[in-house]
């Protein structure tokens, strides 16, 4: 396992994720405010939405704060955010791609900009990086869903290009256009998924050594943590015994 999936495993064993709840949520709010204003209030209508909501959910989001986001977005009062994507270099070359949603560009530009100067990164033009990535569909399924194989099987079925199982649960992957009709298959045969997202999924990797990858760790908590900021992407690797003192340490 690669990049941001392997910090967000050292993120959830430091017991990171409570401590950052109230962030999560914001930003989660903020997909659903933006999803319920660019189509229909009905998640059943609005596929953006819907995959929202279950997100939300998959993080324990209260009801009321999820209807009281779309009800934002119906009042009119919601702040006009839109999609930027900022790409750039990490330590030791490695790529990373920003998603935001903001309503300021400048603002957002520059505290992306300051994360990455801060870190030993430089942030480059739209297209200087993601072309090194595959946009795809990830469902993500947890280790009780089901054995390897049945995971397999099932989503074979429903569509889907690739699995990956380990300890930490079932990582499913499909084509972009293809993941509403990919997880809406194996919602009916597994049950509800974790999450549901469109990803950049890397085509290759690079290893970085230990101090290094600490300071790629701390560029993309730096990223993180920026309210306006959904996920954050990249390509870096590392070693399992480097993997293992970052955990640790």
């Amino acid at each position: 396992m690669a990049g941001h999936s392997q910090f967000k495993n050292i993120m959830h064993k430091k017991g990171a994720a409570d401590a950052r709840r109230s962030k999560v949520f914001s930003k989660l709010a903020r997909e659903i405010t933006v999803a319920a204003k660019l189509g229909a209030p009905d998640p059943g209508m609005n596929p953006r939405l819907r995959l929202a909501i279950q997100n939300a959910r998959a993080e324990n989001m209260p009801k009321d704060n999820i209807e009281r986001a779309i009800k934002k977005a119906l009042g009119g009062d919601a702040e006009s955010y839109e999609e930027v994507r900022y790409e750039g270099y990490g330590p030791g070359g490695a790529a990373v791609v920003v998603e935001a949603l903001t309503d300021n560009r400048n603002r957002t530009a520059s505290a992306v900009r300051s994360c990455f100067s801060k870190y030993g990164g430089a942030l480059g033009e739209t297209g200087s990086v993601s072309f090194m990535f595959d946009r795809v569909g990830q469902i993500v399924y947890p280790p009780e869903a089901g054995s390897a194989d049945a995971m397999l099987e099932a989503a074979i079925n429903a569509g889907a290009d690739d699995v990956q199982s380990d300890e930490n649960g079932h990582v499913i992957t499909c084509g972009f256009t293809d993941l509403g009709d990919v997880a809406k298959n194996l919602e009916e045969a597994l049950g509800e998924a974790e999450t549901v997202k469109a990803v950049w999924q890397a085509q290759t990797t690079t290893e970085l050594d230990e101090d290094k990858a600490a300071t790629m760790m701390k560029l993309v908590s730096a990223l993180d943590d920026d309210d306006d900021v959904q996920s954050v992407y990249s390509n870096f690797e590392v070693s399992d015994e480097v993997l293992e003192k970052l955990t640790a340490a």
